[in-house]
């Protein structure tokens, strides 16, 4: 009897979120092992279409990583990366675009659709969403260096995301932008959702990514973080190595408008559920002003 009523005081934590949130857009980057395990897959799906059901307003911006990797090693490419960024020639663009808006999206929209919602698989070229450009990359002896086809984002233009959300579907996003001329862009995930996430000055961001969270020098979580921390923990070393782009997409997401950000761990099953709906939460909430109690956030179940 009592694990029944266990459930009930689940449902009842959940409700003051709920409540606050309904209406609200969340755009949550799709990553890492989440991706690739059958079980996570049907986990995040299924998360995501009871975001939707309760009235939230899910975006979903995914990566493909692994997949492009795959993809390339049948044809006997080895993929080389300069500062995390996957040098792409024209070749390479042209499996990236390939993988990331062909399979991999409408992949997630099938499954978003198998849980029973209603989603549509774009990428940045579509619509105008993402105009973007070439992007040079510090080879770390102070050069610039041409990595070919991989893209920065010049402006965002919502008009579609929007269109799709105002008839109650569920946009699915690839990273793959376009120039005036219409040359794409293989896009870091994590940057266009941050800039997707600011352009709709969404609720939150949240990064699903394989590590609990930012973690101090002993190696525990830190459940909440405000930027002046986050660069003062950057400065020390203590976030380092492909944490720090992480971090800084989160501060660029809170200067462009988002209230709240967050590194979660997407190996872990209902992840955004537990994080989004719960008062510990189970990563990282980076906020733009001094850290408050999560509670705080949580409206009284009698507010008007």
């Amino acid at each position: 009897m009592q694990h029944i009523v266990d459930k009930a005081g689940v449902l009842l934590e959940a409700l003051p979120y709920i409540r606050r949130f309904t209406d609200k857009v969340f755009v949550i980057k799709y990553g890492g092992h989440a991706m690739v395990d059958d079980q996570l897959k049907r986990s995040f799906a299924r998360d995501v279409v009871l975001m939707k059901y309760i009235g939230m307003k899910p975006v979903v911006v995914h990566g493909g990583g692994p997949q492009i990797k795959e993809r390339l090693a049948r044809f006997g490419v080895k993929s080389e990366f300069v500062n995390g960024m996957r040098v792409t020639d024209a070749e390479t663009m042209v499996v990236v675009e390939e993988v990331l808006a062909g399979h991999v999206n409408k992949e997630i929209v099938t499954l978003i659709q198998s849980q029973g919602g209603r989603a549509v698989g774009i990428s940045g070229k579509d619509g105008g969403l993402i105009q973007s450009s070439k992007m040079l990359m510090d080879d770390g002896a102070g050069k610039l260096r041409d990595i070919g086809f991989v893209g920065k984002i010049d402006r965002v233009d919502p008009k579609v995301i929007r269109t799709l959300v105002t008839d109650k579907f569920i946009p699915v996003i690839a990273p793959v932008g376009a120039d005036e001329n219409g040359q794409a862009y293989n896009i870091n995930a994590d940057i266009v959702a941050g800039k997707i996430a600011a352009s709709l000055k969404a609720e939150k961001l949240i990064l699903m990514t394989d590590v609990i969270g930012v973690m101090n020098e002993a190696k525990e979580l830190l459940r909440q973080l405000n930027a002046d921390q986050v660069k003062a923990l950057i400065e020390s070393g203590v976030i380092k190595g492909g944490m720090i782009p992480k971090v800084n997409c989160c501060l660029d997401a809170l200067q462009g408008g988002v209230r709240k950000t967050h590194i979660i761990d997407g190996r872990v099953q209902h992840a955004c559920l537990l994080e989004i709906f719960t008062e510990e939460g189970i990563g990282t909430e980076i906020s733009w002003n001094p850290v408050r109690d999560k509670a705080s956030e949580k409206p009284l179940l009698d507010d008007a």
